[in-house]
C-alpha cells in the first residue's frame, strides 16, 4: 500500500520521519498494502504529513467549498469561481460538497492529488439524507419503524450509491430532537425522544461507515445540528434556543454522545444560537463537551455558511472577528464563508489565534482522511463503470420498500375497514398526491430524479380484481415545487371537487391521499397550521358526506392536528413522504399483504395551539383539578392537554393484549438487576408484529423528573392467536440522569416501570434504587 500520495518540486523521494512518501502516477487499482491502517500508525503519518505543510496549506484544509463550475466544461475566468479554482489547485481546498458524479469526482480529485504541492486527496460531501438515487423513507416516517436493523440497512443503500457516484461524506445522521412540529426539519430526524433517538443515530452511523471506512461502499457520517437546533423557538428554522442545562444534557446531548460512542467521524454545528451563544462559536458546546469531555477525535464542519452568519446574530463584527471566535471555540471546518481562508494567517500573525488551535483542526481532518483509505487510494471512488452497475440496483428497491412498509403506522381502523377486499370491490381513489410521482419521494432527496416514485394510483392497480376509479379533486401545490423555493399551496381551485365527489358517490370504499407536498416539510418549511393544507380538509369533508366508508392516507413530514379525521373517518394510515418505493408500500398495507407495525415517534397534537407537546413532559404543582370544573390547575379552557395521537401509538390488523407484568424482585442496587416480565398475546387469526415499549419514571429527585422516560423497547412476531412472555432487565445504567449535581449519577429512592404498546396504554408497577 503507499503510504500516501506527494508531489513537491515535480517527482522526489521524501523521507519524513521514518514514514516513506511516495510519488507515484494515479494508478492505484493493482496496489498491495505493505502498512496496516491501525490508529498508531495513521496517527505517524497524519504528523508526517502536518510537518510538511505551510501554514496556507494547513487552513486550506480547513476550507470547504461548493462545487462551482462544470468540471468538464472550460476553466472559469474570471469571478468567486476563478477564486475557487486557482484556491484548489494552489492547495488550499480540504473538501468540496455537491459535487457528484464518478467523472466529475475524479476530475477535481485529479486536480488536487496530481497538481497540487503536497498532492493531498479532498472530501466529497453531499446531503445524502434519506438515499441518494434510490429514495428511502424520510428519516422521521423510518424512525416510526422503530427496526432499528431495517434504518440501518437503509443507511447502508444509501451510502452503496452515494459512494459509487464519488461521494465519500453525508451529512447526516441529522439527530436532534425535536418536540415542535411546526419545526420543518423534524421530517429529517427521529423525533421527540433521546432514547430512540440514540438508538437510531447508532443504527444509521454504523450503516453509513460499515465496520470498514476503506470500504468502496461506505461513507463518513456526520452528526448534525450540534446542538439545539430543533429547540428553536417557536419552531420557527434557524431561530433562538434558550433551554436549561438540563434540558440540554438530558433531552438534548444524548443522540450526540450516542453518535460519538459508536464511531462518528464528524460533527456539524448548528446555525442557532444556544442559550445566547451562537453553536458556531461555542467553546462550552465544542472544546469542553465534545472534544475533551466525549474526546471526539474526527472533526467538526460548519453549516452553511454559519460562521459569517454570527456577524448577524450579533456576536461577531466582521468576518474576521467570526473567524477568530470560530476557531477558538472548536470549528475545525468552514463550509462556504470564507473566513478562515481570508482570514486565520493574519488572525496567527495577530497573536489572536494560536497555531496550535490549526494544527489540531488539521490533524483531525488529516486523521480521517486517513482512516477514509484517500491517502492509499484517492481515486477509490471514482469508477464510471461501477458507478453505472451499481446505481438503481434491483436490491436496492428491494430494501426500500421494506423499510417502506416497515414505517407506516395504522392510526384508526374501525369497522376492520382495512385491509381492502382483494376483489369485487368499486374503489374510488382521490387525492391530487396519490398519483404524484415526485412528492412521495419527500425533502432532502437532491441527487434523486423527479417523478421517479411509485404512486398510490400506480401501486393499486397491480390490484387488478377490483374497480379502481381515480380523480384528482383538487391540487396541493401550484407553480413550481422546489426544494431551494417556498412551495405555493392551491388555497381558492376547487373545480375538481364535483368529480370527485360523483365517483365517491359510486363507490363501495373510498381511499383519500392527503396532506402535505414533499416539499412542504425540510429546512427553512417551517408551519403555523398543522392542518390538512389548501382545500384539502373541505375536500375530505366534501366526500364524507356522500361515502363514509373512507380510508385516509395521510402524506406528510411532520406530525399534523386533525382532529375532525380522527372523529369522523374511519381508517387513517399514517404514510409519511416514503420514497422511491412509496405507492407499493402503502398498497402492500391496504390490502393487507403486509399487516402495519409502525409507532409514531412523535406526538400527534389535536391543535397547534397544544404545541411544543411530548410524552415526556414535568408535571406541574397542579397537574389535575383539585375539585369540580376549577380553573385553577394547569390546563387549556378551550382544549384537551391530552393529544391526538401519543408517542410511541400504533395500530394493527392484529389485536395485542398486554397482561401480567412482574418484578423478579421489587429493590435494585449498583451492579444488579431486575427481571421485567410482561405477558403478550396475539388475539387474532392475522400473525403481526408488536414493538412493547418500556418506560420508567423516577417519582422523586434532585431536579424534576419526567412523568415517564423510554427505556427500552422490543420488536416482537407473534403467530395468529400465540402468547410469549416478553423480558426486559433494568439496572443501575437506565436509571441514571444528569442530576442536580451537575453530572450524571443515579439517585435511591422510588421508581415505577410502565410496559405497553404506546406512552399512554401501560401496565405498571413499583420498584426501589438502593444505592450501596
Amino acid at each position: 500500500m503507499i503510504y500516501f500520495i506527494m508531489k513537491f518540486k515535480q517527482l522526489q523521494y521524501i523521507i519524513i520521519t521514518s514514514v516513506i512518501l511516495l510519488v507515484t502516477s494515479c494508478n492505484f487499482s493493482n496496489q498491495k498494502k505493505t502498512v496496516s491502517n491501525k490508529p498508531d500508525n495513521i496517527e505517524a503519518r497524519v504528523d508526517s504529513v502536518l510537518q510538511l505543510m505551510t501554514l496556507d496549506e494547513k487552513i486550506g484544509q480547513m476550507n470547504q467549498y461548493n462545487g462551482f463550475w462544470e468540471i468538464t466544461g472550460p476553466v472559469p475566468k474570471e469571478g468567486q469561481a476563478a477564486k475557487k479554482y486557482e484556491n484548489l489547485k494552489k492547495g488550499l481546498v480540504g473538501s468540496m460538497l455537491n459535487v457528484k458524479g464518478a467523472k466529475e469526482v475524479y476530475a477535481l480529485q485529479k486536480i488536487a492529488v496530481e497538481e497540487t504541492r503536497l498532492g493531498i486527496p479532498l472530501l466529497f460531501g453531499f446531503d445524502v439524507i434519506h438515499g441518494y438515487k434510490t429514495i428511502s423513507p424520510i428519516p422521521l416516517a423510518e424512525a416510526a419503524s422503530w427496526d432499528i436493523e431495517a434504518i440501518q440497512k437503509s443507511a447502508e443503500i444509501a451510502a452503496e450509491e452515494a459512494a459509487a457516484v464519488g461521494i465519500n461524506w453525508t451529512f447526516a445522521p441529522m439527530v436532534d430532537i425535536s418536540r415542535d412540529a411546526r419545526w420543518g426539519r423534524v421530517m429529517e430526524g427521529a423525533g421527540e425522544d433521546p432514547y430512540l433517538g440514540s438508538k437510531i443515530a447508532e443504527a444509521r452511523i454504523k450503516g453509513f461507515q460499515g465496520t470498514d471506512l476503506t470500504s468502496k461502499k461506505t461513507v463518513l457520517a456526520c452528526a448534525k445540528h450540534f446542538a439545539g437546533y430543533g429547540f428553536a423557538e417557536s419552531g420557527r428554522d434557524y431561530n433562538t434556543v434558550d433551554v436549561s442545562e438540563a434540558t440540554l444534557q438530558n433531552i438534548i446531548l444524548p443522540p450526540f454522545k450516542a453518535s460519538v460512542d459508536v464511531g462518528v467521524k464528524t460533527f456539524m454545528n448548528s446555525f442557532n444560537e444556544l442559550n445566547g451563544v451562537p453553536a458556531t462559536g461555542n467553546n462550552y458546546l465544542q472544546r469542553e463537551i465534545l472534544k475533551k469531555e466525549w474526546q471526539f477525535d474526527g472533526f467538526i464542519v460548519s453549516d452553511w455558511g454559519s460562521i459569517n452568519e454570527m456577524i448577524a446574530h450579533g456576536y461577531a463584527k466582521d468576518s474576521k472577528e467570526a473567524a477568530k471566535i470560530a476557531i477558538n471555540a472548536g470549528s475545525d471546518m468552514d463550509m462556504e464563508s470564507y473566513a478562515y481562508i481570508d482570514h486565520l494567517k493574519i488572525l496567527i500573525k495577530e497573536g489572536k489565534v494560536e497555531e496550535k488551535q490549526i494544527d489540531d483542526a488539521v490533524k483531525r481532518i488529516l486523521r480521517v482522511k486517513f482512516e477514509l483509505g484517500l491517502f492509499d487510494d484517492p481515486y477509490k471512488y471514482c469508477d464510471e463503470v461501477y458507478e453505472k452497475a451499481t446505481v438503481g440496483k434491483k436490491e436496492f428497491h428491494e430494501g426500500v420498500l421494506d423499510i417502506a412498509k416497515k414505517s407506516i403506522v395504522l392510526l384508526k381502523n374501525e369497522n376492520k375497514l382495512l385491509p381492502l377486499p382483494k376483489s369485487g370491490k368499486k374503489i374510488a381513489l382521490i387525492g391530487a398526491l396519490a398519483s404524484d410521482k415526485t412528492s412521495p419521494l419527500g425533502s432532502w432527496r437532491i441527487g434523486a430524479d423527479d417523478e421517479s416514485a411509485i404512486s398510490v394510483l400506480e401501486g393499486m392497480k397491480q390490484y387488478k380484481d377490483n374497480q379502481l376509479v381515480y380523480a384528482k379533486g383538487t391540487d396541493v401545490a401550484i407553480g413550481r415545487t422546489q426544494f431551494m423555493w417556498e412551495t405555493k399551496i392551491n388555497e381558492t381551485d376547487s373545480s375538481g371537487f364535483n368529480e370527485a365527489i360523483t365517483i365517491a358517490k359510486q363507490a363501495d370504499i373510498v381511499v383519500m391521499v392527503l396532506g402535505e407536498h414533499g416539499l412542504q416539510s425540510g429546512e427553512g418549511r417551517s408551519r403555523t397550521d398543522l392542518g390538512l393544507p389548501g382545500l384539502q380538509q373541505q375536500l375530505l369533508e366534501a366526500v364524507y358526506k356522500v361515502n363514509k366508508n373512507i380510508v385516509l392516507v395521510l402524506n406528510n413530514g411532520r406530525p399534523l392536528a386533525i382532529p375532525w379525521a380522527k372523529e369522523n373517518i374511519p381508517s387513517i394510515l399514517e404514510a409519511w413522504h416514503l420514497g422511491t418505493q412509496s405507492g407499493n408500500a402503502i398498497a402492500e398495507v391496504l390490502y393487507g399483504d403486509y399487516n402495519p407495525s409502525g409507532k409514531l415517534p412523535m406526538t400527534f397534537p389535536k391543535s397547534v395551539g397544544q404545541v411544543p407537546i411530548y410524552y415526556n413532559y414535568k408535571n406541574t404543582g397542579r397537574p389535575t383539578m383539585n375539585e369540580p370544573e376549577s380553573v385553577f390547575w394547569s390546563h387549556y379552557i378551550d382544549e384537551e392537554n391530552t393529544p391526538l395521537f401519543a408517542f410511541g401509538f400504533g395500530l394493527s390488523y392484529s389485536k395485542f393484549q398486554y397482561s401480567n407484568l412482574k418484578l423478579d424482585k421489587t429493590s435494585v442496587s449498583n451492579n444488579e438487576k431486575i427481571k421485567v416480565t410482561i405477558t403478550l398475546k396475539n388475539n387474532s387469526d392475522i400473525k403481526g408484529k408488536e414493538v412493547v415499549q418500556l418506560y420508567i419514571r423516577d417519582l422523586v429527585a434532585s431536579v424534576t423528573r419526567p412523568v415517564k422516560e423510554l427505556k427500552d423497547f422490543k420488536m416482537v412476531e407473534l403467530a395468529a392467536n400465540e402468547t410469549k412472555e416478553i423480558t426486559f432487565l433494568i439496572d443501575e445504567k437506565m436509571l441514571a440522569f444528569y442530576s442536580g449535581n451537575s453530572k450524571w449519577e443515579t439517585e435511591p429512592g422510588d421508581f415505577k416501570v410502565f410496559i405497553g404498546g404506546s406512552s399512554d396504554k401501560t401496565l405498571e408497577s413499583n420498584f426501589k434504587f438502593v444505592k450501596k
